[in-house]
Formats: structure tokens, C-alpha cells, sequence
């Protein structure tokens, strides 16, 4: 079972070309072209079958069939130094600087209240690259973890009322490798798949506004020999106990949508719970709340869209208790898996070519957030330091039959 999914998906986690990054803590703002370009809503504001992932009682919306496929090139600028265990504290940039995301989304109408789809789409990921840094700068830290998600929607329509479930299965890969810090150096990977669901509403309280509700499961992931043995070499195996254990956390959110003549404003609250899964849980990530604001303008032909998403870093620093963790924490936090960046602006639009097919586009411009924690443990006065910004163009093509 494990090799069959394997190797349904290898294709598409194969075009990430460094390692995925995110902006929601590990996760992307948004699915597709037209949610990225609205600041990541989706709860109450329906996008048609790119909907699936965002909430699955929103491919209601859907006539008769439809099918879009997008990519994500994904520009993160990130560069990090330290000072610890010998580093020269010279910034060093990450060469994780292109990942390429694919996403598929197809939905169809069985009658005048049942729709299907079925989703493949890349969704959370992150990573950084210095395996090339001068004189070992944080122990030429290289990570890379790729989430990707096969869902099947359904969505009922009862009335004014839309109620969704996706079943979710879920296939990562996390890859860890760096010097030695006292321990040996590290090489790590492995990969693991994952089920979850996902459930939703929606109800329509007028012709003009529309609200939402959505929640996620957690996903248990584990990957063997990968997180427990880079713990190991720096002496934590018994403060942090994650093991190998990485699980994606659950997330509940609301949403609404209003809509008046040919503008559209949405705007989305949502909460990640890394605090509860493991292996984020265990490198003090705290739980996310995001806020998303989108604007639209369409016509028959064409539309524009804008918006804005916030929200806090879910990474703080640790402080350093005499037993090595803090800084562990905060040197494997910031050094492989810094997702810090808190405000993200973003723009797009599309274009009907004909009555069957549709064009879309985003752009998304995480504003450079900079971080320093202490790692006292590994030299007195000792720090990582990071900054990270993130650039982000999404292109999308709809086919309607």
C-alpha cells in the first residue's frame, strides 16, 4: 500500500526543486491561484473545485464538472548565522530558494444536490540550505519537509445549507542534514503517509452574504531515524522526546463573504494547533491564529483580487535552562525550520477566455521578518540569527464541461 501511494505521488513532490516553504508556520496561505490572491480565504467564499482544501462544502458551487490545474513558484530569502560551536556568525544565505508546487483539482455534479471531486495538490512544506557555508555556519544546517494531499470532497446541499467532508490522505517526506555540533554528523530521510478528514458548512443567510466553518484533523506523521537521530547528536534525546514523530495540526476556522454588485469582501479566522502536535509541540511552537482579508472585483470576462493575511510567528525563543534544550530548540527552530514571517500581501486577477476556460494568476510578498534566540549552551553568548521573506507567483488554468 505504502509503495503504491509512493509512487502516485512521487511525480508531483519531485518538482519541488530545493524544499518547500510556507507561510502559515509550515502551511501555505491559501490552495490555488484565486485563494492566494485573496490573502488566503476560502471558508465562506466559494472558488469552485479549488475549494476542496479550503472547505469541502464549497465545491456546491460547481454546475456540471470542472477541473484546475496550478503551480506555485515558491522565492524564499532567507539567510541565517551563529556564533555557536565555532561558527564565524558571517550571514549565510539558504540555497533553498525555488520550490515548484503542483496542485490538481477536479469536482463534478452528480444531481441538484451531490457534488464529488478529488484533489492532489502540494500544501505545507519548509526548509533551508546551507550545506555550502563557509566554515561550517550553523553546522551547514539542511532540511527539507514536502507535504502533499489526496483528497476526496463531497459536498450536500440542503436548502441554504452546504455540508462537506474530505477524506484526507496525506504523504510527506522530511530530509535532515548537518555537521556534527559535539555528536556525528547527520544525513536523515525518510517519508510516511498519513490519513486525516476534513469537515465543513456553509449557509448562504442571504443572496449577499454567506458564512463558513471549517475543521481539519491533526495528521499523525512519523519518520523514522530522521528527527531522533539529529536530536541525539546534540545531546537531547532525553529533554526533547518527540522521537520521530512530526504530525500536521489540526485547524478550525470561520469565515464570511459578502458580496454586492461585482465586489466581494471575505475575510477568514482560523487556528493552527502546533502546540498540540507532536514534534512541534516538543520545540515549543505555539498555537496560530490567522487572520485573512480578500477582496474581489469581477466581471463577465475578468477580475481582480487583493488581500492580506496575519499571522503571529508560532516560533519564540527558549530559554536556556543549564541542560542544553533551549538552545537546541532555538538553534534547530531558527537554523532548519524558520517559519517566522507574519505578513503577507498579495494581488492577482484572471481572465475568461471563453465560457469553458479561465485563466489565473497570484503574487504573494511575505514582508522580511528577523529573528535572534539565544544558544548559550553551545558558547557563552552565543545566538542564531535569522531573516526571512518570502516571494511567491501562482499560475492556475480552469477548464469547465
Amino acid at each position: 500500500m505504502k509503495r503504491t501511494i509512493k509512487l502516485a505521488v512521487v511525480a508531483a513532490l519531485a518538482l519541488g526543486a530545493t524544499s518547500v516553504f510556507a507561510t502559515n508556520g509550515d502551511n501555505m496561505i491559501g490552495q490555488a491561484a484565486k485563494s492566494r490572491s485573496m490573502g488566503g480565504v476560502g471558508i465562506a467564499k466559494s472558488f469552485g473545485a479549488e475549494s476542496a482544501l479550503a472547505n469541502p462544502a464549497n465545491i456546491s458551487t460547481v454546475e456540471k464538472s470542472e477541473f484546475t490545474a496550478g503551480v506555485t513558484f515558491f522565492m524564499p530569502d532567507v539567510k541565517a548565522s551563529s556564533n555557536a560551536f565555532g561558527g564565524t556568525g558571517v550571514a549565510t544565505d539558504s540555497d533553498a530558494d525555488l520550490s515548484v508546487i503542483p496542485e490538481l483539482y477536479f469536482a463534478s455534479r452528480i444531481n441538484s444536490n451531490l457534488v464529488y471531486g478529488i484533489t492532489l495538490a502540494g500544501t505545507a512544506g519548509m526548509g533551508t540550505d546551507y550545506d555550502d557555508a563557509p566554515q561550517a555556519n550553523v553546522n551547514r544546517m539542511t532540511t527539507e519537509l514536502a507535504l502533499l494531499k489526496v483528497a476526496i470532497p463531497v459536498s450536500y446541499t440542503i436548502g441554504k445549507l452546504n455540508l462537506g467532508i474530505a477524506p484526507v490522505l496525506q504523504y510527506g517526506t522530511l530530509d535532515i542534514r548537518h555537521t556534527a555540533p559535539p555528536g556525528p554528523n547527520q544525513n536523515n530521510n525518510n517519508s510516511d503517509t498519513g490519513f486525516g478528514y476534513e469537515l465543513g458548512a456553509t449557509y448562504d443567510i442571504s443572496s449577499a452574504m454567506t458564512v463558513g466553518a471549517v475543521y481539519k484533523s491533526k495528521i499523525a506523521m512519523k519518520y523514522d531515524n530522521v528527527l531522533s537521530k539529529s536530536i541525539a547528536s546534540f545531546g537531547q534525546s532525553a529533554n526533547i522526546t518527540s522521537g520521530d514523530n512530526l504530525d500536521q495540526p489540526a485547524e478550525y476556522g470561520v469565515g464570511i463573504s459578502y458580496v454586492t454588485g461585482a465586489n466581494t469582501i471575505s475575510v477568514d479566522y482560523k487556528r493552527i494547533e502546533w502546540g498540540s502536535a507532536a514534534g512541534y509541540k516538543d520545540f515549543e511552537w505555539d498555537d496560530q491564529d490567522v487572520i485573512a482579508i480578500g477582496y474581489e472585483f469581477a466581471t463577465k470576462t475578468w477580475a481582480l483580487r487583493a488581500g492580506y493575511n496575519y499571522s503571529k510567528s508560532p516560533i519564540s525563543e527558549q530559554i536556556e535552562t543549564g541542560n542544553g534544550k533551549g538552545s537546541a530548540q532555538n538553534f534547530f527552530n531558527l537554523s532548519g525550520f524558520p517559519g517566522i514571517v507574519e505578513s503577507h500581501y498579495a494581488f492577482g486577477g484572471g481572465y475568461n477566455v471563453s465560457d469553458s476556460l479561465s485563466l489565473d494568476a497570484a503574487v504573494v510578498y511575505a514582508a522580511e521578518k528577523k529573528e535572534s534566540f539565544t544558544t548559550a549552551a553551545y558558547g557563552a553568548g552565543s545566538t542564531v540569527d535569522v531573516s526571512h521573506s518570502q516571494l511567491g507567483l501562482t499560475v492556475a488554468m480552469t477548464y469547465k464541461f
